[in-house]
């Protein structure tokens, strides 16, 4: 099986590189400034679980691609999306199945408008991964799993061959038959992580430290509303780890939404907090926890986008 991945960041460097580390057929497609980091220093994984370095880690630019592969794993960032499905088209044929693993909704829609609904796959990750000093790959926690399927359920041919190429490997992996209901509570955690903490602008600790749990809570309920809405509400094991992950004092967790606002980067607000909010029935003035988040983090970005035209 080949397997392109695309990006070779924390997520997909990491999920890559234990692909690789297993001997699986695998090949990154990065921009230069990446190719020329690896090339410079490889593929290097520092974590708990067990350190890996590539010294040569096979790449493919964007304008280098002429093979199509049996499968794509699409883990870039929501604002990198359109680039990266421009980017990846030529890899994708009649049999490729793409795997992505954003977080949210719309990206499958994009997907679809472009490569057709047959081609994508459900997927989600849960792993706390950053780029450190060098390009190197932290592996901040002890999770590092992935869940896929198809989307109506079915164990077909291709999730199973899927399947057994991520047997074997470091990293935990589960061929899913509800799959979209597992995306959509992923969803509903990370708006509510995200819409928190961004909010307030600190981890959860110290808004539990403050007083400031019920908020979570509410947040919580009100993502888990529009859930409901679409046939996804939050089952009780994954609300239960939820409200204790959002209420648990001296916890460091926070989202990385929020790592993103304070280096000045770019966020996923619109793809994760907006698009959500736009799939709930509430009408648009009401009360709204998480339009006040999505607001907070969208004047951000509009600063942002202020200050970077004032500076050319």
């Amino acid at each position: 099986m080949r397997i392109l991945i695309v990006g070779a960041g924390a997520i997909g460097g990491y999920f890559g590189g234990r692909l690789l580390e297993a001997g699986r057929d695998v090949t990154f497609l990065v921009r230069p400034r990446r190719a020329a980091e690896l090339a410079a220093s490889g593929l290097t994984i520092h974590s708990a679980t067990g350190d890996y370095r590539h010294l040569r880690p096979p790449t493919v630019a964007a304008d280098g691609l002429s093979k199509r592969f049996d499968v794509v794993l699409l883990s870039c960032k929501a604002y990198d999306l359109e680039d990266a499905i421009r980017s990846v088209a030529p890899a994708v044929g009649p049999e490729t199945v793409i795997l992505p693993l954003l977080n949210g909704m719309r990206h499958l829609d994009l997907l679809e408008q472009r490569f057709g609904q047959g081609t994508v796959l459900g997927g989600q990750c849960v792993i706390s991964a950053a780029l450190g000093e060098g390009g190197h790959i932290e592996h901040l926690n002890d999770a590092h799993f992935i869940s896929f399927g198809e989307r109506d359920g079915a164990r077909s041919q291709r999730v199973t061959a899927i399947e057994e190429a991520f047997a074997g490997t470091r990293f935990e992996s589960r061929l899913s038959t509800a799959i979209l209901h597992e995306m959509w509570e992923k969803w509903v955690l990370i708006s509510t992580l995200a819409g928190i903490t961004c909010l307030m602008r600190t981890n959860i600790g110290d808004i539990v430290a403050t007083g400031g749990a019920d908020l979570a809570i509410a947040l919580l309920d009100e993502c888990d509303e529009i859930a409901r809405e679409h046939g996804f509400a939050l089952r009780a094991a994954p609300r239960r780890r939820n409200v204790a992950l959002l209420t648990t004092p001296g916890s460091a967790f926070a989202a990385s939404m929020l790592r993103d606002i304070e280096r000045g980067g770019p966020t996923e607000a619109d793809h994760v907090l907006a698009d959500l909010l736009r799939r709930g029935s509430r009408p648009e003035r009401s009360p709204s926890l998480l339009r006040v988040a999505y607001l907070h983090v969208a004047a951000y970005e509009a600063r942002r986008a202020r200050l970077a035209a004032t500076a050319r």
